[in-house]
């Protein structure tokens, strides 16, 4: 499957993500790893770089893998699928995706 951009994309993503569980953990995976990477600027600790990218990833394949039992998109489309996380993470906090 192709994609030519993100808004054809999207929807793939949404329903890769249709278990309740999978995009909480999603959710708070990626508002995680946006905290740490802004903590690492802060406090000028580039180690918390890296475990932004562990906390972001481990809790988004938890969901996959435990709970969607398919294989994470960002396999195939990494730059689409980083988009996602931060786009339906955003929808949720707006209220326009069911927590």
């Amino acid at each position: 499957m192709a994609f030519n951009s993100f808004q054809e994309f999207y929807p793939y993503y949404l329903a890769e993500h249709a278990n309740r569980t999978s995009r909480r953990l999603h959710v708070i995976g990626t508002l995680g790893a946006l905290l740490q990477l802004a903590s690492a600027i802060a406090l000028r600790e580039p180690i918390l770089v890296l475990t932004a990218l562990l906390t972001g990833y481990g809790f988004a394949w938890v969901g996959h893998f435990v709970f969607e039992k398919n294989r994470p998109a960002t396999f195939r489309y990494p730059l689409y699928s980083l988009r996602g996380d931060f786009t339906m993470a955003f929808e949720v906090l707006r209220g326009r995706i069911r927590w």
